[in-house]
């Protein structure tokens, strides 16, 4: 980078903090993307002259509301809500619905900001949004969760719609969630649309949705791997996380030949070195998706497994990491033991869990790393074609889904290489990501002028 680009950098994220203060995630997030278009940016300073940049870190519209609802022993809980509607310029905006104790504006606009390049990455007719809730489904009853999300949807209700703001679920919001608030939607609102995505089948949902985000990273990985003549046969993949993305990426990366050998939670990581298998995968699924207990008692239901309280599983060696928890979950230490340990491919499925200091160090050790705005976008793009299906009254089957999905990711890695591979041959697939999401969306904005 040359000294007026690194100065351009340097006074744009000196604004952007000094106008956004205490707001760390979206910080982080806008840098990474700023470092990657700023030498595009500055080529072309048209793009300065309209101020794309500092136009497209403002969203369009934040919205903030309280949530009130009642217990099962009848004691009133206030919660915060939020939706920040990011960027329209390539469609309706589309993103999930968080409902965690840690959800607060900053790490809402970096969502919501990144959702914008990935689905801009998908090819899709898709802007980027992303809302939720500091409220935490864990441990709260069916009739609990489902005064919380009627409550939360009254509100928000009034703000999205088909053809506006199409949310969709994200960590705390599965099926149950997304079937109460699409409820109280409907009834509210007297309409029968598809507004939400991640839908009951019944009603509007999608063939693989659940599956859309693990299988992606997959697919995505599938493409990274071939890039050096290699596959997932015969590799040991380390997992983080243990909930939708995770069980959905361990599940294909077993069909594809690998060797799963670890899940994660909130709580700590288990290490199962003789791998996953069927029995083992149905296992967890049950225990998180209805029991909803936590993934120490896989280690506590199958012999030889390891439970490690409070870690992360960066420390097992592997061929292949695919962090699928949440973010900043892959810091510098754990970095250097992945590449210590043998890894050479890491892939995200969630939303930007490397920190800044780590992925310098995957890129210094020349290790194939794909950022989650790259490789998670299975998930919106599902969405996406849940929207389609929405709108043309039609269900595909789930082989025509799987197909959509695998094309659309084979289209992002190739955006990715002819945006990200560098002279000496190795491929950013975090330049090209973010260049090639932000020349679609930037080419929009100016399109259609100042708004």
């Amino acid at each position: 980078m040359d000294k007026f680009t690194r100065k351009f950098v340097d006074n744009f994220m000196n604004e952007l903090i000094a106008r956004n203060p205490g707001e760390p995630e979206f910080h982080q997030a806008v840098r990474e993307v700023v470092e990657s278009v700023a030498p595009y940016v500055t080529e072309n300073p048209y793009l300065i002259d309209l101020k794309i940049l500092e136009r497209m870190v403002e969203p369009e519209r934040v919205i903030m509301f309280r949530v009130p609802w009642t217990d099962d022993l009848g004691e009133i809980h206030i919660n915060k809500g939020y939706r920040v509607q990011m960027n329209s310029a390539l469609g309706p905006y589309k993103g999930g619905l968080r409902f965690h104790s840690s959800v607060n504006l900053s790490i809402l606009k970096f969502l919501a900001f990144e959702q914008t390049f990935k689905n801009s990455l998908t090819t899709l007719p898709m802007g980027g949004g992303k809302g939720g809730s500091d409220f935490n489904p864990h441990g709260k009853s069916d009739a609990e969760v489902m005064r919380f999300c009627q409550s939360f949807m009254t509100e928000l209700c009034k703000h999205i719609g088909p053809d506006t703001d199409i949310p969709a679920g994200d960590i705390g919001v599965g099926g149950r969630e997304i079937g109460y608030l699409f409820g109280q939607y409907k009834r509210l609102r007297d309409e029968f649309t598809g507004t939400l995505t991640g839908k009951g089948l019944a009603w509007g949902g999608s063939l693989l949705r659940p599956e859309a985000t693990g299988y992606g990273v997959c697919y995505f990985a599938q493409e990274m791997l071939a890039t050096r003549g290699k596959s997932f046969e015969g590799q040991t993949v380390v997992i983080s996380g243990s909930g939708n993305v995770a069980q959905y990426a361990a599940k294909k990366a077993m069909a594809l030949g690998a060797k799963v050998v670890s899940l994660s939670d909130s709580n700590g990581s288990i290490y199962d070195p003789a791998g996953l298998d069927e029995e083992k995968l149905a296992y967890v699924l049950e225990l998180k998706n209805i029991k909803r207990g936590r993934i120490k008692e896989y280690a506590e239901r199958f012999p030889g497994v390891t439970y490690m309280e409070g870690r992360r599983p960066w420390s097992i060696p592997c061929d292949i990491a695919l962090p699928c928890a949440t973010q900043n979950e892959i810091e510098k230490e754990d970095a250097e033991a992945l590449v210590k340990g043998g890894c050479y491919c890491v892939v995200e499925g969630a939303n930007m869990p490397t920190t800044p200091e780590a992925i310098a160090i995957f890129q210094n050790a020349g290790l194939l790393y794909s950022p989650g705005k790259a490789s998670n976008a299975g998930g919106v793009a599902t969405s996406g074609l849940e929207m389609t299906q929405n709108s043309i009254r039609q269900k595909w089957t789930a082989e025509e889904v799987d197909e959509h999905l695998h094309r659309i990711m084979s289209d992002i890695h190739a955006a990715c290489l002819k945006y990200g591979t560098e002279e000496n041959g190795y491929v950013n697939y975090v330049k090209g990501a973010n260049i090639a999401g932000f020349i679609k969306v930037a080419g929009a904005m100016v399109d259609q002028g100042l708004v």
